[in-house]
Parts: C-alpha cells; sequence; structure tokens
C-alpha cells in the first residue's frame, strides 16, 4: 500500500477540488452543502480517491465493496453515473473519475489535503465572519432614528452571530399596522450590511396579488439580487443549481439562454423548486452570508410559505438568516395558512418570533425631545400626543409631521413653541392614522394629488412608465411629480432603475407603508378607479408584447378590476399555467377558479368553452397533486369537463381530460372503466387524425390490458405505440398526466412479455426503458420505470437487483415529493430486504408501506403488492396473517379487475395452506389432509388461470408449487412441469427455468 493511501486512510476527511468527503460521518460536502450519496456510491468514492492516479479495475471494485455478492457491471456503472452527477462530472471530459474503456476507472482529480484526525461539528466547518473594529456598532444602540426597540434591536444582532457562525435562523418580526416592522428592519439591514461581503435579498408580498403569484417575494428577492454588485456571482449559482428558478426570472439572463433554461424546468415540481433554491443558498452561503427580508407574509402565496418551512427544517449549516414581517390579526382573522407554518417550525424551535408592541410614554417622549432638542412646550404635550397615537410610531411621526404643517407647531428664535392651545391640539388632530393620511393627501397640490392616486392603482410598487400611461402624461412630467412625493411628502421611495422588456429603464417606487397607498386608492371613484386600471393594463401588454406572460397575474388584477372580463380571464389562463409550471399547485387552483367564476361574467360564455377546458385541466393536475391521484374531488372536476368537451366535440382538450380521467380510474381500481375510456381515447385521436396522441392511446390501451392480464392483446397495442414513437418524438412536452411515452411503452412491454414467458426479451425492454428514462432525466418517468423494473427483478427472484432499482426509485421519489411513488419503494424494498436474510425489517417496512399506501385512497397494484406481503409472511411461518393477506388480496382483483399475475396470488394462497400443513403437529391428520386439499385446489386454479390468460411464466411457477406438493405426498409424475417447461425458448437462466430443469434432470421421463 502507497504511502499516500495510507495517509488518507488515516484522515478523517480527504479534500479535492471543491469538494470534501467526510470518512466519519460517511459524506460528501460541497462547502456547506451535504451531497446525498447512496452508502455503496459512497464506498466506490472512497475506494477510487485511495489510489489516486491509479486505474481501479471493476472486478476490484465489485469484489471491495460487493464481497460474496454476484453484481453485473450495470450496478457499478449505475453508482459511477451517480458519483459524475453529485460531482459535476461529465464522462466525456472528466476533471474526477475517468473511464478506461472495458477495464475500469481512475480519480484523475488533485487531491489538495487530507484533513488529520480531529473531530469538527457540522457547524464548525462553516467558517464564522470575524467582526472587525469598524463594526463595533453591531454590539451597540443602532443609531437610525429608531427610538424604543433596543431590546429587539440586540436580539436580531444576536441572531446574525448565529447565523454568522453557520447556524441557519428563521425569524418573524411581527405586529399590527404602522408599528414600525419595516423600519426595524431597515435599521438592522444599515448596521448588519457593514459585515464584508453579506448578501441581500428582499422582497414584498403585495395585497393585490393575493397569494395568486407564487414565490413573489423570493422571485423579487433574487431578482433584485442578481442586480446588485454580486449578481454575477449569484446568478452562476442559479444557473449551477437552480434553473426551475432562472427560467422564471427571464430578465436576468440574454435571449439565447431563455430557452435553454425552459427545457431544463420541464417537469418542475414542488419538491424540485425547493430543493433547487435550498441547494442553491446553501452554496451561496458558503462563500457570503445571506439574508433573505420577505414583508408583509400575510399576503404571502403558499409556495413562498412551503420555502420557508423547507429551508427552516434544512439540517446542513448556512449562513442563512430568513426574516419574515406581518401582521398577526390579519394572519389570525383570515385563517392565513402563516398561522399554521408558524405554528409547527415553533413546536420544533426551528423558528424565533419578535413580536413589536406600541411605544410606550416614554419612548414618545424621547421621540418629541429627539425632534424638538430645543421647546417650550406645556407639560402634558406629549402626554397628548402619546394618548392620541397610543404610541404607534408611524401615526406618531405622522402626526408630528402634521402639527408642523399646519402650525400648532411653531418655530421662534430657534425654539420650538405651540401656536395654539394645547386643548385645541387635543381637538383637532385627526382621530386616527387614516385620517391623518386623508389630511395629507387634502395638502397636496392637483398634480401631485393625481398622480399619487394612480401610483396607488398601479401598485405597492409602481413604475413611471405605468403611471404616466393611467394619466396619459408624460413619464419626464411624472417623474418630477413622483419626485416631489418621495421628497418632500415622503409617500414614496426614493427611485431605482428596472429594465423593461425592450431595453428602456425606468424608475420604478414603493409606497413607504402599505396604507400610504390603500388610502389614496380608496378615495377615487369606482369608474374612474377601473379607467386607470383598464389604461395601466393596455401598456402593460403593449410594453412587455410577446413577453406578457411574465407579469399574467399582475395583468389580470388590471383586468379584473377594470371590469374588462375578456382579457382578465386570458391572463388569469396564463398565470394558472405558469403557476402550474413552478408546481405552485395552491396558486394555480387559486387562479383557476377565478377563471372560472369569470366566465360565468361573460356574455356568451359558450365562446369560451376551449378557456373552460384549460382550466379545468388546470384545476384536475392541481388538485390531483395536492389531493391524490384517487381523489373524489378530483373526479367531481373531471366529470364537468368531460360533458362540457364532449358537447364541442373531439378536441386535444377532451383527449386530455378524457386521459387524467383514465388516469383517476386506474389508481382508483376501476379497470375496467378505464379499458373504456382508453378506447374512447383511440376514439378522439382517430377523430383528429393526430398520430402523436393515437400513439398515446395505444400506451393507454396496452397499459391497462396488461393490468387485466390480457397480455398477449396488450403486446400488439404496446408495439404498435412504439412504432409510431419515432415519429412523435416529442409528444412528452404534450402529455397532460405526464410520463415520457416510450418509456412507458418499452416498460409495459417487458411486463406482458415476462408474463408470456419471454424473460430475456422482458429484460432487453425494462433496460431499454430505464436507459431511456435516465437520458430524458424526467424524474418522473425515471421513478415509474424504476419501479418497474424493481418488480420484474422481483418476479424473477433477483433481490439484490430488486433491491437496487427500487432503493434508486424511492430517493428519488422522495427527492421529487412524489408520495404514492414513495410507498411503492417502501413495499419493494421491503420485500427485497427479507428476501436478502432481514425478514422481519422487511416484513415491517412492507407493512408500513401498504399502510401508506391505502392511506391515499389509490387502489392500482395493491393485489400485487399484497401478494408480496403474504408471500413474505409464509416465510416466517405467520400463516392465518397470511392468509388474511392473500384473501384480501384476492378480493381486491376481483373488485378492481386487475388480474395480472392473479395465478401467482391463487399460487401464494395454495403454498400458505402448505405451510399450514407443515406446522400442524396434531395426532389427528385430518386437518393436514384439507390443508393439502386445499393448496392443491388453489395450485390447480392457478394454472388454469395462466392457461386461460396465456400467463406461462406464472403456469411454469404454480407447476413447480404442484410438483413439489406431489413430491411430499410421493407423487414423481413430472409429465404437467415437462410440458410447461418444453415450451419456453429463453430465459433458461432464470431461477424458475433453472429450478424447473433440474427437477428435470434428476428424473428424467420415460
Amino acid at each position: 500500500m502507497s504511502q499516500w493511501r495510507c495517509t488518507i486512510q488515516a484522515a478523517k476527511e480527504i479534500v479535492f477540488g471543491k469538494f470534501r468527503l467526510d470518512l466519519t460521518n460517511e459524506c460528501l460536502w460541497q462547502g456547506a452543502r451535504s451531497i446525498p450519496l447512496r452508502p455503496k456510491a459512497f464506498a466506490v468514492l472512497k475506494l477510487l480517491l485511495e489510489q489516486p492516479g491509479q486505474l481501479v479495475n471493476k472486478q476490484q471494485i465489485l469484489d471491495a465493496i460487493w464481497p460474496g455478492t454476484f453484481v453485473g457491471d450495470a450496478v457499478l456503472k449505475d453508482n459511477i453515473r451517480q458519483l459524475r452527477e453529485a460531482l459535476r462530472d461529465d464522462a466525456g471530459s472528466p476533471i474526477y473519475i475517468e473511464t478506461a474503456h472495458r477495464r475500469g476507472y481512475r480519480f484523475i482529480g488533485k487531491l489538495t489535503a487530507s484533513v488529520p484526525d480531529q473531530s469538527l461539528s457540522a457547524a464548525a466547518q462553516v467558517p464564522p465572519l470575524q467582526l472587525t473594529p469598524d463594526r463595533a456598532a453591531l454590539t451597540s444602540t443602532f443609531v437610525n432614528g429608531v427610538l424604543g426597540r433596543d431590546t429587539e434591536l440586540a436580539r436580531l444582532r444576536g441572531w446574525l452571530e448565529r447565523t454568522l457562525a453557520g447556524k441557519r435562523q428563521t425569524i418573524f418580526v411581527t405586529g399590527e399596522p404602522g408599528i414600525g416592522k419595516t423600519t426595524i428592519v431597515q435599521a438592522f439591514l444599515e448596521q448588519a450590511t457593514q459585515v464584508p461581503g453579506i448578501l441581500v435579498a428582499r422582497g414584498q408580498c403585495l395585497e393585490q396579488y393575493g397569494a395568486a403569484e407564487a414565490y413573489l417575494p423570493v422571485l423579487d428577492g433574487f431578482s433584485r439580487l442578481c442586480r446588485s454588485h454580486h449578481g454575477a456571482q449569484v446568478l452562476d449559482i442559479l444557473r449551477q443549481e437552480a434553473s426551475a428558478w432562472l427560467a422564471q426570472m427571464p430578465s436576468l439572463v440574454p435571449e439565447s439562454e431563455r430557452a435553454t433554461l425552459r427545457t431544463q424546468a420541464t417537469a418542475t415540481t414542488r419538491e424540485r423548486m425547493l430543493r433547487e433554491m435550498a441547494e442553491a443558498i446553501e452554496t451561496l452561503t458558503s462563500e457570503s452570508p445571506l439574508l433573505l427580508i420577505l414583508e408583509d407574509l400575510h399576503w404571502s402565496d403558499y409556495s413562498t410559505l412551503d420555502l420557508v418551512a423547507y429551508l427552516a427544517r434544512r439540517q446542513d449549516p448556512a449562513r442563512l438568516m430568513v426574516i419574515g414581517t406581518y401582521r398577526p390579526v390579519d394572519v389570525i382573522v383570515g385563517d392565513h395558512p402563516l398561522k399554521e407554518v408558524k405554528r409547527e417550525l415553533q413546536a420544533h424551535g426551528l423558528c424565533h418570533e419578535l413580536p413589536l408592541e406600541f411605544l410606550g410614554e416614554d419612548a414618545v417622549a424621547q421621540y418629541v425631545q429627539a425632534k424638538f432638542p430645543r421647546h417650550q412646550f406645556p407639560r402634558g404635550f406629549h402626554h397628548v400626543i402619546f394618548g392620541r397615537t397610543e404610541g404607534n410610531p408611524l401615526f406618531l411621526v405622522n402626526l408630528v409631521e402634521y402639527l408642523i404643517d399646519q402650525k400648532f407647531v411653531i418655530e421662534d428664535q430657534g425654539v420650538s413653541k405651540l401656536g395654539v392651545a394645547l386643548a385645541e391640539i387635543e381637538q383637532g388632530v385627526p382621530a386616527n392614522l387614516r385620517q391623518l393620511i386623508e389630511k395629507q393627501i387634502e395638502r397636496l397640490n392637483p398634480d401631485e394629488r393625481m398622480v399619487l392616486e394612480v401610483a396607488s392603482v398601479a401598485g405597492a410598487e409602481c413604475s413611471s412608465v405605468a403611471i404616466a400611461a393611467g394619466l396619459g402624461m408624460s413619464i419626464e412630467w411624472v417623474d418630477q411629480q413622483c419626485e416631489q412625493l418621495a421628497r418632500r411628502h415622503r409617500f414614496l421611495s426614493s427611485a431605482r432603475l428596472a429594465e423593461l422588456p425592450d431595453g428602456t429603464m425606468t424608475p420604478r417606487r414603493r409606497f413607504i407603508h402599505i396604507l400610504y397607498r390603500d388610502v389614496p386608492y380608496r378615495l377615487i371613484p369606482l369608474l374612474r378607479r377601473s379607467q386607470i386600471h383598464q389604461r395601466i393594463a393596455e401598456c402593460g401588454v403593449e410594453v412587455y408584447g410577446d413577453r406578457a406572460n411574465e407579469i399574467a397575474t399582475e395583468l389580470a388584477m388590471h383586468f379584473e378590476q377594470s371590469r374588462d372580463w375578456p382579457r382578465a380571464l386570458e391572463h388569469l389562463l396564463q398565470a394558472a399555467e405558469n403557476a402550474a409550471a413552478r408546481s405552485a399547485h395552491h396558486e394555480a387552483i387559486d387562479l383557476a377558479n377565478r377563471g372560472l367564476e369569470t366566465i360565468k361574467l361573460l356574455p356568451n360564455a359558450a365562446e369560451h368553452a376551449k378557456h373552460e377546458m384549460k382550466l379545468r385541466m388546470i384545476l384536475i393536475a392541481s388538485m390531483m397533486a395536492i389531493k391524490g391521484f384517487a381523489s373524489a374531488e378530483v373526479e367531481e372536476i373531471n366529470a364537468r369537463g368531460r360533458e362540457l368537451f364532449w358537447r364541442h366535440g373531439p378536441s386535444p382538450e377532451l383527449f386530455y381530460m378524457l386521459w387524467s380521467l383514465n388516469f383517476y380510474q386506474q389508481f382508483s381500481g376501476e379497470m375496467h372503466s378505464s379499458l373504456g375510456v382508453s378506447h374512447q381515447l383511440m376514439q378522439v385521436a382517430e377523430e383528429l387524425k393526430d398520430g402523436g396522441l393515437i400513439m398515446e392511446s395505444h400506451r393507454s390501451i396496452g397499459a391497462v390490458l396488461v393490468l387485466l392480464g390480457r397480455c398477449s392483446e396488450a403486446l400488439q397495442h404496446l408495439e404498435k405505440g412504439i412504432a409510431l414513437c419515432a415519429r412523435h418524438h416529442n409528444q412528452r412536452d404534450r402529455v397532460f398526466v405526464g410520463f415520457e411515452s416510450k418509456v412507458m411503452l418499452e416498460c409495459f412491454s417487458a411486463l406482458a412479455l415476462l408474463d408470456l414467458g419471454y424473460p430475456d426479451q422482458s429484460a432487453e425492454k425494462a433496460a431499454a426503458g430505464l436507459a431511456l428514462a435516465r437520458e430524458l432525466d424526467h424524474p418522473q418517468t425515471l421513478v415509474v420505470a424504476g419501479h418497474i423494473a424493481a418488480q420484474l427483478h422481483q418476479a424473477r427472484e433477483e433481490a439484490s437487483f430488486s433491491y437496487e432499482r427500487a432503493k434508486e426509485a424511492m430517493e428519488l421519489a422522495d427527492e421529487y415529493g412524489l408520495t404514492v411513488w414513495v410507498t411503492y419503494g417502501l413495499i419493494e424494498l421491503g420485500w427485497a430486504i427479507a428476501e436478502l436474510g432481514n425478514p422481519q425489517d422487511g416484513i415491517e417496512k412492507m407493512q408500513r408501506g401498504v399502510a401508506e399506501y391505502e392511506a391515499t385512497g389509490a387502489r392500482l397494484r395493491s393485489p400485487y403488492f399484497l401478494g408480496l406481503l403474504a408471500d413474505q409472511l409464509i416465510k416466517t411461518g405467520r400463516v392465518e396473517e397470511g392468509i388474511l393477506t392473500i384473501t384480501k388480496a384476492l378480493n381486491l382483483a376481483e373488485q378492481t379487475g386487475e388480474r395480472y399475475l392473479l395465478a401467482e396470488l391463487h399460487r401464494i394462497k395454495g403454498e400458505l395452506f402448505m405451510k399450514s400443513s407443515e406446522l400442524n403437529h396434531s395426532a389427528n391428520d385430518s386437518p393436514r389432509s384439507t390443508a393439502l386439499s386445499q393448496a392443491r385446489a388453489c395450485f390447480a386454479d392457478a394454472i388454469a388461470i395462466a392457461q386461460q390468460q396465456g400467463a406461462r411464466s406464472w403456469e411454469l411457477r404454480a407447476a413447480l408449487s404442484m410438483h413439489r406438493l406431489d413430491l411430499m405426498l410421493g407423487n414423481t409424475n413430472l409429465t404437467q412441469l415437462a410440458e410447461i417447461y418444453s415450451s419456453f425458448t429463453e430465459g433458461y437462466e432464470t431461477a424458475d427455468l433453472r429450478l424447473a430443469r433440474g427437477y428435470l434432470e434428476v428424473a428424467p421421463l420415460e
């Protein structure tokens, strides 16, 4: 062994490139981000790193990693593939792992260091930033005009210090309107940004969009961050780690890059969105601390809250501080989902709340003293101010300015005095903050007031272009008025420049507080307000042109408010499609329902049937994602859609609606109904003369026929579908409930061929389907292909291969949040674990998987899963439990019509009776004889069913069970077994055929 290898083995870590292999905890790190690896993949990487630059041949790897187990090259290649994905290494031009064709693999990267034998905690591995002397203000009171908040600011500083040490923090700053949430956050940021390299992404939820715009404040914050002087660094990380997010911010990238991003973002799921942003943030914070500020979360969408919770729950260290502000009353009264999110995080100690209370009378007195250092106010003046404002900071500041403007407070030779009696102040000032803001608006000149009103219609953040469109005035004139509203009257913030799609730069401003927008908006007469919304919307359509889909939610809101229902419908549909593409299903449902309600307001609603079809399709897809494939609510929506679609004749929309119905029926266990719908699909496709949809119809009919146990018929349709794939290879982009067609055709062909007695052809089809699924990188398709491969290996009694495929599929399903497919993996994995020598753990896992699957309401493949469980219960002697389980499986098969492997279920029931006879130690031979008779009847049923279906594989297996029973009874007749064996033309090395051959060779027929 080389000295280098000895050094590595004595170390606790191996460092290479951007990566660090933690040998103690068996995990791979990139900066502060943990990269998940399967145990075998980790072991392969460690083995290669121990021999850098040297060829390690395949046999050496297989012997070291899988000792005493037969494993083919495919398993090794799959682990190398996973390593390359984790390291972002290209097999064609590798940086780390080089392939020596047909020989083995070599690690070619540079090892920079091996960390000596010492233990560091995960948090300590993220180097905290040191506080420099010029940042001493972090430990002292902020001096940004914030009074009475020393305790709150101190707590924020403490949480920042934890963040800098690599301990992620989630903070909720809460309080009523005007209490100073934004002010305290701003004051904290002004000091926090003195930390070298710290990044800030700051976004705001907007009331006028409600919960409809998915991830709005996050996209807003990262768009701003990418346009800052740190933008290039952030953009690079988003490209590498979060392409689905970057696709939602097209203005940040060149036109040439947008099409690629859209392609990469296909098949985006909620879980992918969450995972990508989490990993991007962890990569980013390994280089720079990040403050993610999300304001006004009481108006947040569901998806943003999902992300907040997901980031808080992540265990990996990150220098990330998330600060969200919200109004507690709005959350409680509106039953906003934020209430449950915060409660759940608090229960697990994953967030902190910073509640802001109204200022006390002493703080009000301090403010008056700071505002008027030299004054001769009568005693009780600050008490009057406190009594009127009740310590509301926004009311306090505005009331003092109002007193100055109205000459209630005057200055005489540098000394502030009251210009009126104290009693007059008590009676003359507005009773509340809204009234005070109304008074401030009354003092504006007509031009300023007009601009303020239109700005309030444009939104909480508004551009000069939109305001100019609403007024019909020049942008230059609008800018002058906005500058006055920002500088003199402090309604608006200072301008920042934003780029429009045509490259034009326009100033954008925010209202200083949402009340400054709300009050003038409500003062505008309804008709005029509607006209302004219309002009602003039309301007948006013109300016954005073919990129208007990027602001669809905003346009929909303006057209809704202007009562332009046809155009509101158009943009609500686009906004719903945008939300669905982000897997923001709650938002998609909200937008789709708004679209359907809008259709009711149209005079000729029938003319908008296609819009209704598309909205209902989005509604069904999102409901399926939230409620499950077999949800009754989904079927209720679907029924209305089908009625509508049939009324308007064949259309692609009708095809997709029927497709989703077919999907629902399969998972609900209505196989015969599903076959009927599949034939309707073919009818619609043929009437449309659409070759791609005809291909999909063959796929649908073939898949259902396989499940019905009619595999010969199924194969005819599946082969026709495969033949059409070459001409319609892009069909996957059109499929409504999406699995890539060619992969599914290959996989279901594999199931049919195995059933019919062609195990070698079946294996080839399964391998082709799995390879194509990996090549396409379509997660849901790869998950299903992996599950089918695991089931095929299970049927061939190849437990180790079944284990690998099931584990891979389950991990991918878990990563992407495909809950139903995770339960499949639990059952398949449990079977393999039991077969590989740990029956107790395996059965427990199978039972958990079955229970979780049943909880979804789905019944597809349930007979098969229960059969697997009963088979393992035989081997542990739990016969009574096994008989109950197999009886349930057979009843389900009868109810659902799922007859694939029906012969196997009867055979397993016979095996249970045989096991019962073995365990029967009674002196009375009658129960044993009865059990054996029952076993024979079950095996005979299995053989008869298999023969009827042409299912030679299951006929062979049933014949083997019958032969074992005959041997127990002293009958050595092999005629039946010989007949079925002789019908096979391939697959002679599969377990069942080897066993049959063994019986036949030991006792050959005369």
